[in-house]
């Protein structure tokens, strides 16, 4: 059957809202892992998938081929059936049935872990990539390989090692030590020895297909014989992240990133003006003191600050947040700062122009040039700042908004992750600086409403939105779904956005957004930096980060500030 993305895309959009309060439980969702070519790797998995507090021992399945995929199939039917409840409440299983579907044969075997190069680009072995990373943050307890390439199967155990080594092997399954099998870089032997995702290492299981879903089932019982349990040393470091406050997020990513201001622009003023914030809302003085010494050489006009592209115009947001926060002289000169950019979506005469420069046909400029003036129009009482903003939000809409969401350019339609956040970002910051009698600002609130609305309805079950929003099979990415977060939280705080139909989509986002932004600041998937590409694919292969990112940095900052202020006020009502 051809792959409909549309079709697809639609399903995805049933399955975030039907998982809307939903609790833990069996009912089957399908959902992609990655791309094999054009084709989405196609999981099953359950809402308990999302719990990983949860008191049963998660297993998933793993084919490398057509005929593992019909017993990892057959084998998820049996499970699922009224008889084997008691099994159910002892386990919860989540499946990839076929991990290379364009690949066949002795090709397809599940080989070559940890995968090299950047993800998710490699020519040979991209599903590998997508595989790993997924398994890493899905932190099951035990993966059970199914392996068509092999006459037999390996047992190999990590720190479940006892009670795996307790198991009646049936004819399919035998034990081999995890040394001897990793010379063959198999799934099995490399999650055992390796931190998938930099989550833990997961104990693994290979078992021969030939045995069909007997040996699955056989195995299944056997875990329960003899008391196998988890949680994995990955699910145990998902617990240790889900388990932390806002706020403790907002203060360890702040050791590693807000450090610096090489130059005036928005991936580390972003960062800077998150520190501010943590020191308001903690009152910790020494955020405030720090800022205004790493930003001294252009208050004192030892540095040039002028701005020279979008991302420099964004980059001033630092001044005004400094404006906003000082009185006196030092504020007229955070503000006399702040201007050098605002002051470019005016004309010779001081009056409103069409759009602000630098826009580059993108729709990252409706943040990167709309907040900045808004901002200054606050700080100033020059409403001149708010029509010009205006203007230019009007203005890249005609370029770049397509059914509800944002292309990233003419050259193509893909609405890429950070392409509609930072439109999601940018509407967000507009409005938060907008008086409420501002006779614009129904027409920015229907701007706003209309993306988050569409953009609600494209979250990826795990919380996360995707590298291209609308394509189910691209990767979750971190950036993009803390910019949409980030409003989302902004517009439930201040009345622009339902609690009741938003809360449930910011608290699954939250959670990946946890799950995604460890204490030590070494990141999971954020797309590399992006210009205008020119076809679909493009935007698919972008490299995802994993490991320290400056820009996912400040945008996990962002949010987790926002999220402990929303804390803060629910706690104080």
């Amino acid at each position: 059957m051809k792959w409909d993305w549309r079709s697809a895309a639609v399903a995805w959009w049933a399955v975030a809202v039907a998982l809307t309060g939903a609790v833990a439980g069996d009912e089957r969702i399908d959902i992609a892992v990655g791309m094999s070519g054009s084709q989405p790797i196609a999981a099953r998995v359950t809402a308990a998938d999302w719990d990983h507090f949860t008191k049963r021992t998660r297993v998933l399945l793993v084919g490398d081929g057509p005929r593992s995929a019909k017993s990892i199939e057959d084998a998820w039917e049996w499970f699922h059936r009224d008889e084997q409840a008691q099994l159910r409440k002892s386990f919860a299983l989540s499946a990839v049935p076929n991990a290379a579907p364009i690949k066949k044969g002795r090709e397809a075997a599940l080989r070559g872990f940890p995968p090299p190069g950047p993800a998710y680009k490699s020519p040979w072995s991209v599903e590998n990539q997508y595989l790993w990373r997924w398994i890493g943050m899905h932190a099951p307890d035990l993966v059970v390989v199914v392996d068509a390439g092999d006459s037999e199967g390996a047992l190999v155990a990590s720190t479940g090692g006892k009670a795996l080594r307790s198991i009646r092997r049936p004819a399919p399954v035998t034990q081999t030590p995890a040394t001897q099998d990793a010379k063959s870089r198999r799934l099995g032997a490399a999650l055992a020895k390796y931190a998938a995702c930099e989550t833990g290492v997961i104990d693994a299981v290979h078992l021969n297909s030939g045995g069909g879903a007997e040996s699955i089932q056989v195995l299944l019982g056997e875990l329960q014989r003899v008391g196998f349990q988890g949680p994995s040393a990955a699910r145990l470091e998902l617990q240790k992240r889900l388990a932390r406050a806002p706020v403790e997020v907002a203060q360890q990513l702040s050791q590693h990133y807000g450090r610096d201001l090489k130059q005036v622009v928005y991936i580390p003023a972003l960062a800077l003006v998150a520190r501010l914030r943590l020191g308001e809302l903690t009152g910790d003085d020494q955020h405030a003191l720090d800022v205004k010494r790493i930003v001294a050489p252009y208050y004192k006009g030892e540095k040039p600050s002028a701005p020279k592209s979008g991302s420099g115009l964004s980059g001033h947001l630092i001044f005004a947040e400094l404006a906003a926060m000082t009185t006196g002289e030092e504020r007229q000169r955070y503000i006399e700062l702040t201007r050098a950019a605002a002051d470019l979506g005016l004309d010779d005469r001081g009056r409103a122009a069409d759009h602000m420069p630098f826009h580059s046909e993108m729709s990252d400029a409706l943040f990167m040039g709309g907040p900045i003036l808004t901002r200054t129009a606050r700080l100033t009482g020059n409403e001149q700042y708010t029509v010009a903003c205006r203007n230019h939000l009007r203005f890249m809409r005609r370029l770049v908004w397509r059914d509800g969401v944002y292309r990233h350019s003419p050259l193509d339609e893909a609405a890429w992750g950070r392409g509609n956040g930072f439109p999601a970002l940018g509407l967000a910051m507009c409005l938060s600086d907008l008086p409420e009698a501002d006779p614009r600002r129904d027409e920015f609130l229907n701007y706003y409403r209309e993306h988050l609305t569409a953009l609600r309805q494209l979250q990826d079950p795990s919380g996360c939105w995707r590298q291209v929003v609308d394509r189910p099979g691209s990767y979750r990415e971190l950036t993009s779904t803390c910019m949409i977060t980030y409003a989302m939280v902004r517009g439930i705080r201040r009345g622009w956005l339902s609690e009741d139909e938003f809360g449930p989509a910011v608290s699954r986002a939250w959670k990946a957004i946890l799950t995604r932004a460890p204490a030590n600041g070494r990141l999971v998937d954020v797309c590399t930096g992006t210009g205008k590409q020119q076809t679909l694919r493009d935007y698919y292969n972008r490299t995802a980060i994993l490991g320290p990112d400056a820009r996912g940095g400040a945008m996990a900052m962002l949010i987790s500030v926002e999220m402990a202020a929303w804390r803060k006020e629910q706690q104080s009502r």
